[in-house]
């Protein structure tokens, strides 16, 4: 209080030169700032150059090409490029609409989307809290070294491994089942086997891969949890349910978002290396479709509509599970 006594003209003569010259503070934090821009750029370039590729590659892949989006409105011609083939506005989305196609692509999409989120979703969780609960290190570095090794097999070597498995003269599978007294399948040629093979070669071939990212999340846990819950008596089940769960929920609540933001876009490559002509009422989803019409028929303008329509269902959906996150557990992406 002495202080202050003694210093309040002092203290007056400040405050009233700050509310007389309000512009003195904004260009305090304009220089700070300038000051701040100018010691990163000299003293930590090698950051800045070590993100540069990565910046470039987004620009050039990711972002400049969404100028070309403006040919589903348009009636694109090579010759005369983008801005200057004529304007057709929603044409082209209302002749998806209407085609007989729409539906039937549409379902078919929807029912593999969901039916892989269902399925290849839990499959990490529960090798990740199975690996973290087992106290055998030897066994542990072996299951994990299996389940992530398929990650870095190749579409185009998987989709072979299936058919030939599922061979019906030659096939492992089919001879499993001939020697229990069933009949042969034909496996990639029926339409209701195709979404079991492609949902369950995903699970086989990314659960290891995708289970890291659970596996890390569980690192993280304090011991001391579950020392406490050991002198209590709890088993594995009740450590798992009242300990690792509720620890990893926001990593299990921000990886089950950006899956659900990307579950229209299903693996075209993988798709039309499994479709065979027999197959195609459950094979033929949106990816495969937009690539036949716009890639083999050329047709460029009905393609990049019809694969802007998947995108807009995409992003409905992620805005609506987002919603749906934050005001059940409080969690979201933004």
């Amino acid at each position: 209080m002495e202080f202050l006594r003694k210093n309040a003209g002092k203290i007056q003569k400040s405050n009233s030169l700050i509310l007389n010259f309000p512009c003195i503070i904004p260009s305090m934090e304009i220089r700070q700032n300038r000051f701040l821009t100018r010691f990163f750029l000299k003293h930590e370039w090698q950051l800045y150059l070590f993100i540069l590729p990565t910046a470039i590659f987004f620009l050039v892949f990711h972002y400049v090409p969404l100028y070309g989006i403006l040919i589903a409105f348009k009636r694109y011609n090579i010759a005369r490029g983008i801005m200057e083939s004529p304007w057709v506005g929603l044409f082209y989305f209302e002749r998806f609409f209407r085609s007989n196609m729409f539906w039937e692509l549409l379902r078919n999409t929807v029912v593999l989307s969901f039916y892989q989120l269902l399925v290849s979703f839990p499959f990490p969780l529960i090798l990740a809290l199975m690996i973290n609960h087992s106290r055998r290190k030897g066994l542990n570095q072996f299951v994990q070294t299996v389940t992530y090794a398929p990650h870095f097999i190749s579409l185009v070597v998987l989709s072979g491994m299936l058919y030939l498995f599922t061979s019906p003269s030659t096939g492992l599978v089919n001879y499993m089942l001939n020697r229990i007294g069933h009949e042969t399948i034909n496996f990639m040629g029926k339409e209701e086997w195709f979404r079991h093979l492609f949902v369950f070669s995903h699970v086989w071939q990314h659960t290891g891969y995708q289970a890291i990212i659970f596996l890390a999340a569980l690192t993280a846990i304090d011991p001391a949890h579950y020392e406490a819950a050991t002198l209590e008596g709890a088993s594995k089940l009740q450590k798992i349910w009242y300990i690792d769960l509720p620890s990893i929920m926001p990593t299990v609540i921000t990886l089950l978002l950006l899956q659900v933001g990307r579950m229209m876009n299903m693996d075209t490559q993988k798709a039309l290396l499994m479709q065979t002509a027999t197959n195609l009422g459950t094979s033929e989803i949106i990816g495969t479709y937009v690539y036949k019409i716009g890639l083999i028929d050329a047709q460029f303008s009905y393609s990049t509509a019809v694969n802007l329509f998947q995108t807009l269902i995409n992003l409905v959906i992620l805005v609506a599970v987002n919603k749906v996150s934050r005001w059940l557990a409080d969690e979201s992406l933004w």
